[in-house]
């Protein structure tokens, strides 16, 4: 019960840091734009930092499109109706509406009109990809039965607390469906196994290479390694602008704070790593294209950049962490920690949680170790919890830079609010880091061997957008 009341005051506090930073992160990500080059931007120019108006006709599309055009008609080809026949399989707008209710029941979000018309278009698209993905697995003779749906609806109904019945109760009163579940699980399966069965085998991974990233690990110690996000949008020459313009739109709603930005990358990115919220994990900037690798090691930890011209499309990079490689960081020491909270009674007005919180500080000052923690807790009548795993890196940014300078036996500043009570934590030990260690050969051959899958499978993907008929009705 401790550990769980620790991690929910420490979530708390992460909480209040956020909004503070969102103005910062709104700030830097608007810097990003207009340090990026637009789509317009020949590679020459883009490489110098130059851009140009994003109302300029491309150059480089091979077009031939006329400088001075005229638009006949009104027709907006991304205007969808939220019906389509993708090669003789209905989507109805009832399949759009529920799976967006869907993804905002997972997401615990409140979509205004505008964010569920801009979602609708987006699930659109979605269900298209998905519809290709179940298409393509039956043409492998690959099919996900009735039971293996049921298997994993129930244990998506466990990860939500739910029984299989309540779970369907549940998706009804969000105005989603058990069968909406069922599909997007259905589309999951089915990819995964066409994958493993026809992509796979054919990816090979020598020893030489394997040999080769060893040794480019063990020259690269100490040097910079990011903890990355990603939002992928796919692009063509044909659509870049139009894109570009989309990546925009996201970005500006990334920097509202309104969702994490892993919402926006399960909702919008293209890329494998949708389903993980855009985690790309811990990466070194050798291994980034050239245009994410210059990003990445100009960024601030919490800082979003973009979007970002890539190979095929369009990056939105969000920086969670930094580390050096195969070197022991102090954020990553284990502390044992025993936290004091004083709760303020119901209606504290903010003189008031002052005042509380000064004498409350004054009594943490009074600690002799932690052995002494109980003795000053019950004084000024405040609960104590342990808690001996709590990594420096897990705690809120203001909490780290405590911690790091902190000895055994002294304690944080107070911090909290008015509502929330006032509290703070006491260092009973650190575990210190070790020096991180190069992985075997057999970890780098498999994240070799699932990065080249997953790039085989964008490929794919794309082939069948290319050669579907979709039909919008």
């Amino acid at each position: 019960m401790g550990y769980r009341h620790l991690k929910h005051d420490v979530r708390l506090a992460a909480r209040s840091s956020r909004v503070i930073g969102a103005v910062v992160l709104a700030a830097l990500a608007a810097s990003a734009i207009a340090q990026s080059a637009p789509p317009q931007a020949a590679a020459g120019e883009a490489g110098a930092g130059r851009t140009v108006q994003d109302q300029s006709v491309p150059d480089n599309t091979g077009l031939d499109i006329p400088t001075n055009l005229q638009i006949f008609g009104k027709l907006d080809p991304n205007v969808r109706k939220p019906t389509a026949i993708v090669n003789d399989t209905v989507i109805t707008g009832t399949d759009v509406d529920q799976r967006v209710a869907l993804v905002a029941m997972a997401n615990e979000a409140k979509l205004s009109p505008e964010d569920r018309e801009r979602l609708k278009l987006q699930v659109l698209r979605q269900l298209i990809d998905e519809t290709l993905q179940i298409q393509e697995a039956k043409t492998a003779d690959i099919a996900i039965t009735p039971a293996e749906l049921t298997q994993s609806y129930n244990a998506v109904s466990k990860r939500f607390n739910r029984t299989p019945e309540a779970m369907r109760a549940f998706l009804r009163e969000s105005g989603s469906s058990e069968r909406s579940l069922k599909r997007q699980i259905e589309g999951e399966l089915a990819w995964q196994r066409y994958l493993r069965r026809r992509v796979e085998p054919f990816v090979n991974v020598g020893d030489e290479e394997v040999k080769s990233i060893i040794d480019r690990l063990q020259a690269a110690k100490g040097t910079d390694e990011f903890n990355l996000k990603e939002i992928y949008l796919a692009a063509t020459p044909a659509n870049g602008q139009q894109v570009y313009a989309n990546a925009k739109q996201i970005l500006a709603e990334i920097q509202k704070g309104a969702q994490p930005f892993e919402y926006y990358a399960r909702q919008f990115s293209e890329a494998s790593t949708r389903a993980v919220g855009g985690d790309l994990g811990w990466i070194r900037a050798a291994t980034l294209p050239a245009q994410l690798a210059e990003a990445a090691t100009t960024m601030q930890v919490g800082q979003v950049a973009g979007p970002i011209e890539v190979s095929g499309g369009y990056s939105i990079l969000y920086l969670t962490d930094k580390r050096q490689v195969l070197t022991a960081d102090p954020r990553d020491a284990k502390l044992s920690l025993k936290q004091l909270t004083l709760k303020f009674p119901p209606n504290t007005n903010q003189a008031q949680a002052a005042a509380r919180a000064q004498a409350f500080a004054k009594a943490t000052q009074d600690l002799r170790g932690c052995g002494t923690v109980e003795k000053v807790a019950a004084g000024i009548g405040a609960d104590v919890v342990d808690n001996d795993t709590v990594r420096i890196r897990d705690l809120p940014p203001q909490l780290q830079e405590i911690m790091l300078k902190l000895q055994v036996g002294q304690s944080t500043p107070p911090f909290g609010s008015a509502e929330q009570g006032v509290r703070a934590l006491v260092l009973c030990g650190r575990d210190d880091a070790q020096a991180g260690s190069v992985p075997n050969s057999e970890q780098i051959q498999g994240q070799l061997e699932q990065q080249r899958v997953n790039l085989r499978a964008q490929q794919k993907l794309r082939d069948l957008r290319r050669d579907a008929v979709v039909d919008y009705r």
